[in-house]
């Protein structure tokens, strides 16, 4: 490679000029966690909602001839003991664990983010020895019993089991609340909106949560792998949307008497299941990789 300056070039041009013959670029991910999880949630929900369109069968279809039924051209997924479509009834469970698990974040962070909001504005007695002290003792269970007792307490059903996983997600929602709220108190806006004459919800729900909301939001997306755990959980022991409807807890405690004869009937909503997990698990950690670095 010659070192002569190009005759061609001004001195300006010839500094400026692209280096010739470098290796090109390798395209990289500057964060895969986010992109990977985004594809795969949005997979998710996209199967959630067109269920009824792309399900090759309806998902309490009986059919007493394919009866287990292995993987094949006509049944992707095989059948169950009663001729029922696995596919079919993978894809309307997938519209099951979505309801229930968003149904309980909603019930978590509709109770807890307010009340971790409320305890870190007013701190005291208030948030000492009252709300802080309530949410210790629930967060003395594990999330998982507390939810399959109080499924238990209220009884089987959707409806019950957003509750009672709902409200085992409180005290999450509501340290993650209640941590951002004691972060923003010091910030000068909150004296002026004070001096502006805003009251103390205003300056709470107005001015101080939608600075709160990122780290919010970070959490629902890992409390969400959690709720599809516990859904899985609650309809696994019977305690969730009772059958015929299609959920993956109920396909697995119902296949647990064919795992050596139809070991399909575990594969498929055990891979669902965890996919759906693992998903909101990388999307999670991919948005919280994200505001890292946004503020850093």
């Amino acid at each position: 490679m010659s070192l002569v300056p190009e005759p061609h070039l001004s001195p300006v041009e010839q500094t400026s000029a692209p280096a010739r013959n470098l290796p090109p670029r390798r395209l990289r991910l500057a964060n895969p966690s986010l992109v990977i999880g985004s594809i795969l949630v949005l997979l998710i929900l996209g199967v959630t909602v067109l269920a009824p369109y792309i399900s090759p069968y309806g998902p309490n279809q009986v059919n007493y001839s394919a009866v287990l039924q292995a993987p094949s051209a006509h049944h992707w997924f095989g059948t169950d003991q009663l001729g029922r479509d696995q596919l079919a009834r993978i894809l309307f469970g997938a519209r099951t664990s979505m309801e229930v698990s968003v149904g309980s974040l909603v019930v978590g962070a509709g109770i807890g983010v307010p009340v971790g909001l409320i305890a870190g504005y007013y701190r005291g007695f208030l948030d000492t020895w009252i709300i802080m002290r309530i949410i210790d003792a629930i967060q003395a269970f594990p999330f998982l019993i507390l939810a399959l007792v109080l499924a238990a307490m209220l009884g089987p059903g959707s409806r019950n089991a957003m509750i009672a996983i709902g409200i085992g997600l409180v005290p999450t929602f509501a340290r993650t609340a209640r941590a951002q709220m004691l972060q923003e108190l010091g910030k000068d806006y909150i004296d002026a909106a004070r001096v502006a004459g805003c009251t103390h919800a205003r300056i709470i729900f107005r001015h101080i949560l939608p600075n709160a909301l990122t780290p919010i939001i970070v959490q629902a997306t890992l409390a969400m792998a959690s709720s599809i755990v516990a859904e899985a959980s609650l309809e696994y022991l019977g305690l969730g949307v009772q059958p015929p409807t299609a959920s993956w807890g109920s396909m697995l405690q119902s296949a647990q008497g064919y795992l050596q004869l139809a070991p399909w009937l575990v594969v498929f909503p055990g891979l669902a299941l965890v996919l759906s997990v693992v998903s909101f698990n990388l999307l999670g950690d991919g948005i919280q990789r994200w505001l890292n670095r946004k503020i850093s």
